[in-house]
């Protein structure tokens, strides 16, 4: 059932929706799903407008709960296009405003357009049983599939999220801009929002789309809220100590070659890639990795600026918990 959640106007006698598809179990109507008990769980996706790889998610849980209706158990509320302007033009903020959505989040209902649209989303998602706020990377770096939660909210969220057949769970400090965002607005609130990253900016990438759509059945499972077949997920690698986390940044700029992708373990002095200077042809520097790990992002967009940042490694990455 396809519903307009909020709305505000714009110039032009236009109006912005955000809509969603609300999935019921055979048997509830939708004026008795709030009533009977039963779970929620809300995907969202496309808060910036230039991240596609959740597009793909909705579709493909979607396709399958359709052919297996029998086996839904709990409502499933799909949020494709949190930022529909925003997917319109492959902008990763809101067009015109110059402004980032993911940084609006409570919202207000009497502020301005931008604050009413961040309210009238909370308001849609607050109270669900979990939601999977779903990020891809941006055109410069390429992400495995990881969920990242804050140490606040470390105790609630890391029990479901080993569920999810995700490769990582990163466990971060806490930092002043998070408290902006829609999975920190919600979390505040008590409503358990786990945030996926993986893949990379407006592009699509099916094998990793269909690992979380996975592992998003299996979170259902655990929940109660799918009744049929799941896989054995993947046990993530969790990290909880900020020093395991190894930045790589450029000592200059040039044209990168990727010798390694995500995913990829390497050993102290692996070259991870290239900085090249293809006027010159000459080699301007190797990227080598200073530990033994696991390189969890690595650099997609091949111009580089001294300092651009070019990889993270999780020091003795492959060691589960």
């Amino acid at each position: 059932m396809i519903q307009t959640v909020t709305s505000v106007q714009l110039p032009v006698d236009e109006t912005l929706s955000i809509k969603r598809n609300r999935l019921l179990p055979e048997g509830v109507r939708e004026g008795d799903a709030q009533s009977t008990g039963i779970p929620r769980i809300s995907i969202v996706t496309g808060i910036h407008g230039d991240e596609l790889e959740g597009q793909y998610v909705c579709y493909e849980l979607q396709r399958r709960i359709k052919e297996n209706q029998k086996c839904l158990t709990g409502i499933v509320d799909i949020y494709p296009a949190m930022n529909p302007l925003g997917i319109d033009s492959i902008t990763r903020g809101i067009p015109d405003f110059d402004l980032d959505l993911n940084r609006l989040f409570p919202g207000s209902g009497d502020g301005d357009m931008t604050d009413v649209l961040a309210a009238g989303i909370i308001e849609a998602v607050e109270g669900s049983d979990l939601v999977f706020d779903i990020h891809a990377s941006n055109i410069y770096l390429t992400e495995i599939p990881q969920i990242r939660i804050n140490e606040k909210t470390r105790d609630a969220l890391v029990p479901i999220a080993m569920h999810c057949n995700v490769d990582f769970l990163w466990v971060h400090s806490a930092s002043t801009v998070l408290e902006s965002t829609f999975a920190w607005a919600l979390n505040s609130r008590g409503t358990k929002t786990l945030v996926v990253e993986m893949g990379v900016g407006m592009r699509i990438t099916k094998s990793i789309g269909n690992q979380l759509v996975d592992g998003i059945f299996c979170a259902m499972k655990e929940m109660g809220a799918w009744s049929g077949d799941v896989i054995t997920p993947k046990t993530p690698i969790l990290s909880e100590d900020p020093n395991e986390v190894v930045f790589l940044n450029a000592s200059t700029g040039g044209i990168f070659i990727r010798d390694k992708k995500a995913g990829d373990p390497v050993r102290k002095g692996d070259v991870v890639g290239r900085l090249v200077d293809p006027l010159s042809g000459t080699l301007l520097e190797n990227v080598t990795s200073p530990v033994d790990g696991l390189l969890f992002t690595i650099r997609e967009y091949p111009v580089v600026s001294q300092g651009s940042l070019m990889g993270r490694i999780l020091k003795r990455g492959g060691e589960k918990k």
